[in-house]
Formats: structure tokens, sequence, C-alpha cells
């Protein structure tokens, strides 16, 4: 959805050595304020695939310089979203696949602008090596260490569709339902976005996830495309056979419906039909209408996994604050991220804008030859940085209910625990964890982000107390810290 154009941390470092200096700052708390809990880090839930965002609508071109951002800022801001060690280390790009080069939000070139004659008629694709500074970013991201790329459409070009236009909707001509005088576009449009995932191919970056439609329970004045459930199983199964024959290793994804609770009818046909289910590998939503209330309808989620694809909160101006009660601060997201991951079950979180223009809620705000950075950035970072690609949710307990707790094992035996303080006091968690080992604290609130602080101490019989500032996100890292 085009669209709806900031969390602090804690963090403490327990291997000898002196303590940062905020340390001294940590809020003082008594035995009355103590709260207990568990975490399991042998009880598996979900994997995580990664954490994400995108710059479709030439946002990446925009971060490339285009509107003045010299090549030192485009650099601090490739690493505030992209490096472990500066930023949020994030690691999956959402690319979105261009339908014309003059729709109302200046999206990306369409591979192929012109008919070619009809479904049947050789194609006739064109390919600038740009897609809107998109190609230049995956590079980019590439380099620092991104691996998963979802590619998704908007919408077919307009004379694919029944209504003429890639805009205001209108649906894929050949789909039950249609009656289009220029035939049957399934196939040729299954090619089409076969040939976008070439392209990047030999420009060095595969593209990992594809995804055939963007909320197509839409219409709006910019690219868009409709599909019904049962419409989408039906272009799944022409989609599927061309990427298998393709030989593109790429996972399908659907549906990115505008709505969590309006996906839910989407994931159901796909799920009851077999044809159907044994292409899709990622079930897509967007929590815009509907938030995340409960997992996705998956039946085997080992096998088949669900993505929060995309989200930023609604608002009329740019917001840089933590916690001010507007619901686009940093506190609002950190609460949909965990929100997300332990309510919805979902293997990914994709942010929309990573870096965007004016009353943005992206994470950053392009402003000329300058960059703003909200709060929004590092409730998202408090996540990504230390929670990676493979790790698994684990479960995690407390008994305070103003507390939000996850937790997380990382491929390397590293261990993550997030503890969202959603009350107004100080208080601390005393959490059993099984074997304590080295812990690391991170704080993100209205005066930190995602700094080290000394409000962690670990004991012995696996025990961990953590000292919790109000309205406060902490960051746990246990093993391997950085």
């Amino acid at each position: 959805m085009l669209k709806r154009w900031t969390i602090p941390m804690l963090t403490v470092v327990l291997c000898g050595g002196t303590l940062p200096a905020q340390a001294a700052a940590t809020t003082a708390t008594t035995a009355a304020d103590t709260t207990t809990g568990r975490v399991d880090f042998s009880a598996r839930a979900q994997t995580i695939d990664g954490f994400g965002f995108s710059q479709a609508f030439q946002r990446a071109a925009v971060m490339r310089g285009a509107r003045g951002l010299p090549p030192a800022k485009q650099r601090e801001v490739l690493d505030l979203l992209l490096s472990r060690q500066k930023g949020a280390g994030l690691s999956i790009l959402r690319l979105g696949i261009g339908s014309s080069a003059d729709d109302v939000y200046d999206h990306m070139r369409s591979i192929q602008p012109v008919d070619p004659g009809g479904p049947d008629a050789p194609p006739k694709y064109v390919w600038d090596g740009d897609d809107g500074g998109q190609v230049w970013l995956a590079k980019e991201a590439k380099a620092y260490g991104v691996k998963r790329f979802y590619a998704d459409a908007w919408s077919a070009p307009g004379y694919m569709k029944d209504n003429g236009t890639d805009s205001n909707g209108g649906t894929l001509c050949g789909l039950a339902g249609t009656n289009c005088a220029s035939g049957d576009w399934r196939r040729a449009y299954a090619n089409y976005l076969v040939q976008y995932a070439k392209f990047y191919r030999k420009e060095g970056i595969a593209i990992t996830d594809l995804g055939f439609t963007n909320e197509p329970d839409l219409t709006v004045s910019y690219a868009s495309m409709r599909f019904t459930p049962a419409q989408a199983v039906e272009f799944t199964k022409v989609l599927g056979p061309v990427v298998r024959r393709s030989g593109l290793p790429m996972r399908l994804a659907c549906c990115d419906v505008a709505g969590w609770k309006e996906q839910r009818p989407y994931t159901e046909a796909i799920e009851a039909d077999p044809q159907a289910r044994r292409w899709i590998a990622t079930y897509t939503g967007h929590p815009y209408v509907s938030p995340v209330t409960e997992p996705q309808p998956v039946a085997d989620q080992r096998r088949r996994h669900v993505w929060m694809s995309e989200w930023s909160p609604n608002g009329t101006t740019w917001n840089e604050n933590w916690d001010d009660g507007s619901g686009y601060d940093g506190f609002t997201v950190a609460e949909d991220v965990h929100r997300t991951l332990t309510t919805g079950n979902a293997n990914a979180y994709v942010y929309w804008f990573g870096a965007s223009l004016g009353t943005t809620r992206g994470l950053i705000q392009l402003d000329g030859e300058n960059y703003r950075v909200s709060k929004r950035l590092w409730a998202v970072a408090a996540y990504s940085r230390f929670i990676r690609p493979g790790a698994a949710r684990v479960a995690a307990s407390v008994a305070d209910p103003a507390l939000k707790i996850s937790a997380f094992r990382n491929r390397d035996g590293s261990r993550v625990v997030q503890i969202l303080n959603s009350g107004t006091t100080a208080t601390r968690a005393d959490l059993s964890i099984g074997r304590a080992g080295r812990a690391a604290a991170y704080l993100t609130d209205t005066a930190h982000s995602l700094e080290r602080t000394g409000a962690v101490t670990t004991g012995p019989g696996g025990r961990l107390t953590a000292r919790l500032a109000p309205r406060s996100l902490t960051t746990i890292v246990l093993d391997g810290a950085r």
C-alpha cells in the first residue's frame, strides 16, 4: 500500500572489564517491583526468515542521490539500514516490479512497456539496468550480506488487463470472470515476472522470492490489480510451472493482501487446493486494513512460511519520537514487531519504506542533501540486528502483563530476549533461562537508541535479572554478544 509515507534500548555486557557510562543511569527498583518469568530455549516455535524493507517507487533512486543526497551520506543511510554494527542489519529487500514509467507515484519502468502484439506474440522486453535505483540498492544490500530478495508486482502492464491500464484495479485477462478482446494473458504475465528475475540475475542478484500481486483486494489510483482468492489460486497454477521450467530457484509468495484478516481467505483457498499449494512457499499479508490478531491458517508452517510483508503506521507528520501516543512513534512500531512475531507467528517482518520523503512514516527521512532518523528505525533494529535469518523463536513468559517478552535462538547458538515494558514505572524481571552464560543488554527508549547499559546480571542456576526502564525496549543477548 502506498502509503503512509523510533524505540530506545538497553545494553550490558558481563564479560569482565568496565561497564559503559550509561550503566550509572539505570533506574532503581525494589523487591516489590520484581516480576518472574521463564525462557525455554529448547521449546521452538517458528523459524525467523529475517527483517526487511522496500525502496520501490523510486525511493532507491532518491537514496542514491537523485534529490541531492551526497555519497558520504548515502553510505550513512545504507549503514543505518543494513549494517549490523552501525544500524539495523536488515536482511530482506523487497523490490517493486515495475508497471509503467509515468504512474502517479513515478514507479519504475516496465520491462515491457508496449504491447508486443498480443499474448502469443514474441515478447519485446527492455532493460535499463537500473530499475528505479533498485539494482544499485540490491547490489549494496548484497555487499552487506543480504541474501533474501523479494520481488513483488503491483500490477501487470495495462494491456494485459481488462481495464487497459496498470492503475485503478482491473483484472488480468484470461482469469475466470474476465472477457478481454485481446485474449488470455496469464502465461504471458507469468513469463514477464520470470524475465524480471532473469534480468536481475544478469546483474548478479538472485531473486529468492517472487510475488505476482500486491493488495489485490484494493482498487487505487496508482499501480494496482485485483485478484479474488479463486483467481489467485488459478494464476498460481499457471505461474508455478513457468517458474519451475525457468530453472530459477525462487519461492512463490501470495498474496500481500491489505489486511491480515483479509489475507486469510486467500491463504485458505490456496491451502485447500493441492495443485496451488505445491507452488506457494510463503503467505504474505499487510496489517493496514486489519491488524495481526492471529496466525494465518497454514497447516504446516515448517514447509510454508508467513511474512508480514509490508506495513508502516498512518500519520500526517514526520515523527522522530519514541513514545508520544501518536500511533506512529517508535514504541508503536516495537509493539507491532512483537505482536507480529508472537501473536501472528510470522516468519518475517518487512517494513514499508526504509527511507523516503516529506511526512513519511519511513524509518529515515531523506531531505535533499540531508537525512533524519526516527526512533522507528531503532524499534526495528532492536530485533533485526540481533535476531538473524534462521533463528527460532522459543517459548517465553513473564508474570507482569505490562511486560511483553519474546525470545529467540540463533543458528550460531547466541540467544536473544526482547522485553518491551509498556508500563509507566520501572520494574525488574527475574528470569529462569537455563544456562546463563555471558549477557549483554541494549536499551531503546526516549533517551537511548540501542545503547548498552548495565541493567542485566546473571547468576547461578540459570537466573537472569533485568532492570527495565518505563516505556522501553530492552534487548538482551546471551553468548556471542556483539
